[in-house]
């Protein structure tokens, strides 16, 4: 029918449309077919309702219309048992949040990515606007390298991340350890500014801390000092370990914090920073120092707060609407964690979620493509606005600083720091709140109760 010269020209043309539409070094054009059937993959969080996810979950459907994601929000006291039930039974979530503490602990549990690396996933293309045509076509995704990292999240975050040079997950937020105060509670003691330095946190604690005739206290200055009914103890301690210079884990990940070290701020070698950040925490529980101002009869720090008891409290960016539930008239604002006075190196504290990829998933590439989607820059501007939290990109930073309720935590981003890299961050943050309770219960020196929980501490490497 077609003499030699036409079918010649046939297969050239069959040829030149197969490679201009993706299919043509990709195989047949069934097995392709089969790359975009429509798949769901499962994300589980414990924190932000799905209305802060709309945009990016909208933004990745439109680039890969057969993929769909089931978002679930599981209560936090019931998340990790959720996580190990449903893996046993093999139906675990595709992508899972976790703190970044948990790194180690979930380490065998997560897919992670070789830094650098690529992956691909298959999608429909439609072209043309009367006439609409639709191809398949498998896109590369570059995988970011360390200097990609660097350059785009804070300072913390590839360290934390990067495990053994491959990427175990990213995060959408970062969030600081701060200090919010009662504006109410300065204007009366005639204190103008809060502390910015720990020496004017000390004198205004002074200012600020009333005792009545039995030594109880009628208003306490600031929730510091014991463990039980304060949430966040771990972590201020830890703050203050960094800040003073405190060796606090070595180069394998273990807890050193106990030992001497040469540090400016000690007088003459052997020094001991994490002693002396033990002692200043403590001293705010103990009884008859010039800044006691706090005890273990105290209400919960959060609840003495909101209720105008304390004129201080040290807490993270999810205490801003939990306070305007709880206490919708206290006339309440935040500002950084103080520093030491004279340092020339601001420290501060951080936490934050980590989004990783279930080792379990049967959908790896395109797990991977949403959280990489998920975690830029461009796409987490919509989550954090409706989410309030901080941002991890150094190209947001600027713009959050006109966010009047974000600003004092985006100020701190570039300076925060983490150190736990072990296995079990409960029993880290136990063995923290036992350390100060021996202290202030005088069973142990503080050089015994920092040795002890070092121990006790590194065996959760």
């Amino acid at each position: 029918m077609f003499d030699k010269k036409a079918k010649i020209f046939i297969f050239l043309l069959i040829g030149v449309f197969l490679i201009t539409s993706g299919l043509g070094c990709q195989g047949t054009p069934g097995k392709l077919a089969e790359k975009v059937k429509p798949i769901n993959l499962v994300y589980w969080r414990m924190d932000d309702g799905q209305d802060a996810f709309s945009g990016i979950l909208q933004g990745f459907k439109a680039l890969y219309p057969h993929i769909s994601i089931t978002y679930q929000l599981i209560r936090p006291e019931e998340y990790e048992q959720a996580l190990l039930e449903a893996w046993a039974e093999d139906r675990g979530p595709d992508i899972f949040s976790i703190p970044n503490t948990w790194l180690g602990k979930y380490q065998t549990k997560i897919l992670p990515l070789a830094v650098p690396d690529t992956l691909t996933v298959a999608h429909q293309v439609t072209k043309g606007t009367i006439k609409k045509e639709t191809t398949i076509v498998e896109e590369t995704i570059k995988t970011p390298k360390l200097r990609d990292l660097q350059d785009n999240f804070v300072e913390t975050v590839p360290k934390d991340v990067i495990i053994d040079n491959k990427l175990y997950g990213l995060p959408l937020s970062l969030d600081v350890l701060s200090l919010y105060y009662n504006r109410d509670m300065l204007n009366n003691a005639g204190i103008a500014n809060p502390p910015q330095t720990w020496q004017e946190f000390i004198n205004d604690v002074k200012l600020l801390t009333l005792q009545d005739r039995n030594g109880d206290f009628i208003q306490s200055a600031v929730p510091l000092g014991t463990a039980k009914n304060i949430a966040n103890a771990t972590d201020i301690l830890s703050l203050l370990m960094l800040q003073n210079g405190t060796p606090i884990a070595n180069e394998q990940g273990g807890a050193i914090f106990d030992q001497s070290a040469r540090d400016v701020y000690c007088d003459e070698p052997p020094c001991y920073p994490g002693r002396e950040a033990l002692r200043f925490y403590t001293s705010f529980a103990t009884p008859g120092n010039e800044v006691y101002t706090w005890d273990e009869k105290m209400p919960d720090a959060f609840e003495a707060f909101a209720q105008g008891k304390t004129a201080f409290l040290f807490g993270y960016s999810d205490y801003l609407l939990k306070f305007r539930q709880a206490a919708p008239k206290l006339n309440f604002d935040i500002t950084k964690a103080p520093q030491i006075s004279g340092s020339l190196k601001e420290v501060n504290y951080t936490r934050y979620f980590v989004e990783t990829i279930s080792k379990k998933t049967k959908y790896p590439n395109e797990a991977w493509a949403f959280v990489l989607y998920a975690t830029t820059a461009q796409n987490t501007k919509t989550f954090l606005s409706v989410a309030k939290h901080p941002t991890c990109h150094r190209a947001l930073i600027k713009d959050q600083l006109e966010d009047f309720d974000l600003a004092p935590f985006v100020k701190a981003v570039l300076t925060a720091q983490t150190w736990y890299r072990g296995k079990n961050y409960s029993l880290v943050d136990e063995a923290f709140k036992e350390m100060v309770e021996n202290v202030l219960n005088k069973t142990k020196t503080i050089q015994e109760a920092l040795t002890y929980c070092a121990q006790k501490v590194n065996l959760t490497y």
